[in-house]
């Protein structure tokens, strides 16, 4: 833990480049599951056995939440949208592996994240619109408004990240100092609230990814449509 309170734990260095426990992991993480799914769909087979079934179960799990929100896109944003929900997911629950810490307890991790989410609004916006088409959303209804459209996109990514990191990092101290208090008393019932709680944070982290993105997909819509209410009044 550095001065400022952070978790930065290097394990080695390379040249000017220190290798942190978080880097280690995430990578970890998508070598994992860039495996995983490579041999889960390298023999797909139309009689599936228990896998398949239950990797096809989460795909249209993902699918179906993606099309809630963005039904005319739901096959763009799926490869996005369900490999950043199945990454949370084992990183905040990675922490429940002695020696090993959950990386989105580190809010470089976090920050990398919603950054990520950040560019990927503005790039399916503009491959889905265009450029012009997409940008003139941010003058509408005025070109005044420009500066806190602007704000509006700073700030909910620092949230987006600030969020993730401040719930993983508080809920494995809190653990912790359980475990320290207790010994093994009471093991399972934190187990449990830590599973569901890395759940719930790496649900919420992705659909508000989701929202953001499938805003900005539907931005030109949403412009369209105030427009038209404008014209009636």
């Amino acid at each position: 833990m550095n001065s400022d309170g952070i978790f930065v734990d290097i394990l080695f260095q390379l040249g000017p480049l220190q290798i942190s426990n978080t880097i280690v992991t995430t990578w970890g993480i998508m070598a994992v599951t860039g495996l995983l799914s490579w041999l889960i769909t390298r023999a797909l087979q139309l009689q599936p056995g228990a896998i398949q079934t239950a990797a096809e179960g989460i795909v249209t799990a993902i699918e179906e939440a993606i099309h809630e929100a963005a039904p005319e896109h739901a096959r763009q944003l799926l490869p996005f949208i369900g490999t950043l929900w199945l990454f949370l997911i084992i990183a905040n629950l990675c922490g429940l592996i002695p020696g090993i810490h959950s990386p989105t307890r580190d809010i470089s991790a976090t920050s990398a994240l919603a950054i990520l989410v950040f560019l990927s609004v503005h790039w399916f916006g503009i491959r889905t619109q265009g450029v012009k088409a997409y940008l003139r959303h941010y003058l509408s209804p005025s070109p005044i408004l420009l500066p806190f459209h602007i704000i509006s996109e700073i700030t909910r990514t620092i949230a987006l990240a600030v969020r993730l990191f401040g719930n993983i990092m508080s809920l494995e101290m809190t653990a912790l100092l359980i475990l320290l208090v207790a010994g093994l008393l009471a093991p399972i019932p934190i187990l449990m609230l830590h599973i569901i709680e890395a759940l719930v944070q790496a649900y919420i982290f992705g659909m508000l990814a989701l929202i953001y993105v499938a805003g900005g997909i539907q931005s030109q819509q949403i412009t369209q449509q105030k427009q038209r209410e404008k014209n009636r009044e």
